[in-house]
């Protein structure tokens, strides 16, 4: 078994077919993959004896090991119930529900009024901030994924029992970009003690039209002397937080996939386990520290939102234009005769 990048890989064979009751094998069938570039296992190289010996202080410690997972589970889930009424409390204050004993309140009479109290209610763009000021949330936050981040409300995490694994959900305030309240992502382990990772699944957003953040409506003008004048609007995929609800999947049918392909999912299923584990173990337990700064390990980070164009061969890529709001939709009337569709999950 190796490990690289956090998640460990089991090297079992590689099925002919990957279907829903052999899912267990779907990234050791990765590894495995890579894995034939690397040379024979090392075990296989040794003799009996040396073999017996490794395989002896092996055991040794998988058991002592084995306890030791066992009682971690057991004070995580004694802990998890202990720091329930923090995080509620938490929830409480950061959304206004309550205010902090002993808080100074403004009354109407004084320069600021009524209306400054209303806005500075609870504590303004809470998770946004503290998602950024960690540098493995922040590298996944584009600019324009942030207004919609400010919606955010509360960010929890419960364990699944069948796989195993946990959950993350995240609990936005009605807001102008999609219809969901709630957006889940759920990492199924095939041994959540390594890791190994099975799979992910997130939830399917519900766009509100022309408020897709996950894909770019673009506006190409016809090259000069093209016989056709008119600009061309198309959607193209762009970078945002909102793709980590919609992970990297392994392909079910009998494709065996060449070595580039696996190099590049395992790593895009590397990242993802990544920043969802960051979530989890830092950013949910330490979400006031993060928002304050505290918790920043290491230098500054920029956040940087490159967006390229494919060359059609028939429009100009360096006179490519992201449309805004209502240009978009103008765009779409005056093109098509109708407002573009609702984004779906690819």
């Amino acid at each position: 078994m190796a490990n690289n990048g956090g998640i460990s890989f089991n090297l079992s064979g590689l099925r002919d077919a990957l279907d829903e009751e052999a899912r267990t094998g779907i990234v050791s069938a990765l590894k495995d993959k890579l894995q034939m570039l690397a040379g024979d296992d090392i075990m296989e190289s040794l003799s009996p004896v040396v073999r017996q010996r490794v395989d002896d202080l092996r055991s040794q410690h998988d058991e002592l090991e084995a306890k030791f997972f066992e009682e971690r589970a057991a004070l995580e889930a004694k802990y998890q119930k202990l720091y329930q009424p923090l995080y509620a409390k938490r929830y409480d204050i950061v959304n206004g529900v309550v205010e902090v004993e002993g808080t100074k309140t403004e009354t109407a009479s004084e320069d600021q009024g009524e209306d400054k109290d209303a806005q500075e209610k609870g504590v303004p763009d809470f998770w946004l901030i503290a998602m950024k000021n960690n540098e493995v949330v922040a590298d996944e936050i584009t600019e324009r994924d942030e207004e919609a981040l400010t919606y955010l409300k509360d960010i929890k995490w419960s364990k699944v029992e069948e796989p195993k694994g946990f959950k993350l959900e995240f609990y936005f305030d009605t807001n102008p970009y999609f219809k969901n309240i709630v957006l889940t992502k759920t990492y199924h382990m095939v041994d959540e003690n390594e890791p190994i990772l099975e799979k992910a699944t997130g939830t399917e957003i519900e766009w509100y039209p022309g408020k897709c953040l996950t894909q770019k409506l673009l506006k190409k003008r016809p090259k000069k002397g093209s016989k056709n004048g008119k600009p061309m609007t198309k959607t193209e995929e762009c970078e945002s937080f909102f793709n980590f609800f919609d992970p990297p999947e392994v392909p079910k049918d009998h494709e065996i996939l060449d070595k580039d392909t696996a190099e590049e999912l395992k790593n895009q299923m590397e990242q993802d386990y990544d920043v969802g584990s960051t979530i989890r173990y830092k950013i949910i337990p330490h979400a006031v520290s993060w928002f304050t700064g505290e918790a920043i390990q290491g230098g500054d980070f920029d956040l940087d939102d490159d967006d390229t164009d494919e060359d059609d061969g028939l429009y100009d890529d360096d006179d490519d234009e992201e449309e805004d709001e209502e240009g978009s939709k103008a765009q779409w009337d005056e093109q098509q005769g109708e407002r573009p569709q609702e984004c779906k999950k690819q």
